[in-house]
């Protein structure tokens, strides 16, 4: 397909039109960026038709809080109360709460979407959005949850929590962002702790990617084509989690190199499986295992590289190529004419042959992963 001209692509989804899929680009001076005011109004256009077709009152696991997550990028570029105020209405649905069983001793971490998984990861994403409304409004009842929970986790002697790549993008945030709150030190001291496991049992020294979990560890298990598998969303919610752990860490953290080192690592061997068109296959290094488009992924890497250059921890002249084409990518092929945002795997754990994945396919989590990119792309522009 022919690639839209950069001289038109801002009017042309400011118009709602549809829009045709890019062609390769090996250089950031390639790119038409676009203007403050266009990627506000894909920030608008994107969040206010999901606002308008999902009411907020959803319960607090992982796919719904990994929206909020987006939304509050969103909230916090826009200063739209009405995107506050959705967040809020879905914590005070929840009580503030992730899970809601009270009797300690029944809190579980393994897989589980009963009441009584308190201390699993995908219940706790929820305390991010819950400790960015606290901070917006210091009431104490809006973190209390979060904090009894994280903190009765952290007097435990267990240290395997984390031991999925969601994980990381779930709950390494959490922890960075009740240290600025509590100023208590534990937080920064497990955080390293849990990500010390995770790393023995997921990261592969090899490519500097990780793994889903430990089931998907080669050579026990192959891609379609005997290669290692990674999961693109999964790596995505590594590379995003330690951009948000580095947004909050203090600079003195003695963890702070071991972070960057591993965020710095994703970004290189992400860079280099990028395909032509700007997205990333399901299968990072064997494209033709589940080929073709994938948004979640995608947007997550898209912010990852995006804060990394907003913040001066990655080469702007060596990666913004590769954030440009994921943004060309997200915004005229991702995007869809009616703010819908396409080409989002569904919720799963892996990349499955065979799987459709195209325009129709949406979520909230790949909605909020694309406000993520956004919202970064938006304070990008701002400061050319």
């Amino acid at each position: 397909m022919n690639r839209l001209p950069t001289y038109l692509l801002g009017a042309t989804l400011l118009l709602g039109l549809p829009t045709a899929c890019t062609t390769s680009q090996t250089a950031a001076t390639s790119y038409m960026q676009p203007k403050k005011a266009e990627v506000l109004a894909l920030i608008t256009k994107v969040n206010d038709h999901w606002q308008a077709t999902h009411p907020p009152q959803e319960r607090a696991f992982w796919d719904v809080a990994a929206y909020h997550t987006g939304n509050m990028a969103a909230y916090a570029v826009t200063e739209d109360e009405k995107y506050r105020q959705y967040s809020e209405t879905w914590a005070e649905h929840n009580q503030w709460k992730g899970a809601t069983s009270d009797d300690r001793a029944t809190w579980k971490y393994k897989y589980g979407e009963t009441p009584d998984h308190v201390l699993f990861g995908d219940w706790q994403i929820c305390f991010q959005t819950y400790a960015d409304l606290y901070k917006l409004k210091p009431e104490p009842q809006r973190i209390a949850r979060a904090r009894e929970v994280m903190e009765y986790e952290m007097s435990t002697p267990q240290n395997d929590y984390w031991w999925w790549a969601d994980g990381l993008y779930m709950v390494m945030p959490v922890m960075t962002k009740l240290y600025t709150i509590t100023n208590n030190p534990q937080y920064l001291t497990k955080l390293h702790e849990y990500f010390s496991y995770a790393n023995s049992i997921m990261y592969d020294q090899e490519t500097g990617l990780y793994y889903r979990d430990a089931k998907y560890v080669y050579p026990q298990h192959k891609s379609a084509n005997g290669k290692k598998d990674f999961w693109a969303r999964g790596d995505g919610w590594v590379f995003a989690g330690l951009a948000r752990v580095l947004q909050d860490l203090p600079a003195t953290d003695p963890h702070r190199d071991e972070y960057l080192s591993k965020y710095r690592g994703l970004a290189a061997a992400l860079k280099q499986a990028q395909q032509p068109e700007g997205y990333w296959t399901r299968s990072l290094l064997d494209p033709a295992h589940a080929p073709g488009p994938e948004t979640s992924g995608t947007a997550f890497n898209t912010f990852a590289y995006l804060w990394g250059i907003n913040h001066g921890v990655l080469d702007r002249k060596e990666y913004l190529p590769t954030a440009m084409k994921g943004w060309q990518y997200l915004t005229t092929t991702a995007l869809q004419p009616d703010g819908t945002i396409g080409y989002v795997q569904p919720i799963g754990e892996k990349a499955i042959p065979g799987q459709v994945v195209d325009k129709n396919s949406t979520s909230n989590f790949g909605v909020g992963a694309f406000l993520l990119a956004s919202s970064e792309m938006y304070r990008y522009v701002g400061k050319r």
